[in-house]
């Protein structure tokens, strides 16, 4: 199971990339998109059953990947709503140990897109969310924010906007690294990016902070062989483990796959 992973056959790009009637669960609902002739928007509403409350994203297919919904996201909601629900039986247990005295979690989300996940994180478990992404994604993640504003007020979460590029020190020290856990969906694609992003993952988990223990939790539905590029050298970094894997569905043969990685041990001279 550890090795997935490594499996080097080639997945259909075009059948994989956006699977059609992508259905995780059924805490997630979608509804017909209300559409924009003039911009080409999309609504779609997500139900959250635990806290019985919907939030709703705008998607802007016509403006790139990064403002539409990718699979792995809807999984991360999922257990995220599962994990509000049953936490002793949910995948996340390892992640989100908080005692009945401890304080909202700090979450920081990575190549957030819409922030469906990251402002589902706010919402379930009433945590400080930071979502982040390239600059001129920034507009539509701060509209479905806002949007969805009452919501995270109600639950006691909030979320905050921010740009974030990987491999940018500099942005890094910007959104700051007071976080306990990490989310990232579907954002291991190009492999142009795999450097950048380890190395912001980098300089999170391994920052030398002994009081700060990151958890990163990264949700990833698997398209091309070069994908276990990306995985061979997070594990020259950090500790890295499966702790959840979707049953395939619309006739893939693979799962959304979620993995949890925490940094290495330094050694001491």
């Amino acid at each position: 199971m550890a090795s997935r992973e490594d499996d080097e056959d080639d997945i259909d790009p075009v059948k994989m990339l956006f699977p059609l009637d992508e259905k995780h669960g059924h805490n997630t609902l979608s509804v017909p998109p209300l559409q924009d002739t003039a911009s080409e928007q999309q609504l779609q509403q997500h139900y959250i059953g635990s806290i019985q409350s919907t939030l709703v994203i705008r998607q802007l297919p016509s403006q790139g990947l990064s403002f539409k919904l990718w699979p792995a996201a809807t999984t991360l909601v999922t257990l995220l709503d599962q994990h509000r629900c049953q936490p002793s039986t949910s995948s996340l247990i390892t992640v989100f140990t908080n005692g009945p005295d401890s304080r909202p979690l700090n979450i920081l989300e990575l190549g957030s897109g819409t922030g469906l996940v990251g402002m589902a994180a706010a919402a379930i478990l009433g945590a400080k969310v930071t979502v982040t992404d390239l600059p001129h994604v920034i507009p539509n993640l701060q509209f479905n924010v806002d949007t969805n504003a009452g919501l995270f007020s109600l639950q006691g979460g909030t979320v905050h906007v921010a740009p974030l590029r990987w491999g940018e020190v500099d942005d890094v020290e910007l959104v700051g690294r007071g976080f306990d856990v990490i989310l990232a969906s579907d954002i291991v694609y190009h492999d142009h990016l795999y450097d950048p992003l380890l190395e912001t993952l980098r300089l999170f988990l391994n920052s030398g902070v002994k009081e700060k223990k990151m958890t990163f939790v990264m949700a990833h539905l698997k398209r091309w062989k070069k994908d276990s590029v990306f995985f061979k050298r997070a594990k020259k970094l950090f500790n890295v483990e499966i702790i959840h894997v979707d049953n395939p569905c619309n006739g893939s043969r693979i799962g959304v796959v979620v993995y949890r990685m925490t940094g290495k041990a330094t050694k001491i001279s």
